[in-house]
């Protein structure tokens, strides 16, 4: 049996599952609109918040899709081709994972 459903039997279970998962995707999600001003992926750290607390509230869900459908029409208005975010993205991956490389070998 899957601890979700598990805990959820009872109503006790319902609400603590509840709570437990808005502090911790509202966490999340704070944390991400901090990112937003703060140096660091805010709009990903953003969604996933959103992501988890959508596994329980509706609201959440909406909002999650309204973000994306923002943040496909910001990338839109780049006036970028696809293959050209695709391989900035990539590239940044790359380096990425590179430069954790090195750092960790030193």
């Amino acid at each position: 049996m899957k601890f979700r459903t598990w805990i959820r039997k009872t109503p006790a279970g319902r609400l603590f599952w509840r709570v437990f998962i808005g502090v911790i995707g509202g966490g999340i999600t704070v944390f991400g609109a901090v990112l937003l001003v703060a140096p660091g992926p805010g709009v990903l750290v953003l969604l996933a918040g959103l992501g988890i607390l959508a596994t329980e509230f509706a609201w959440a869900g909406r909002i999650m899709m309204h973000t994306k459908q923002m943040a496909s029409k910001a990338a839109q208005r780049t006036g970028m081709k696809p293959w050209v975010k695709y391989f900035l993205v990539a590239g940044g991956a790359a380096f990425s994972i590179v430069a954790i490389l090195i750092y960790h070998y030193r």
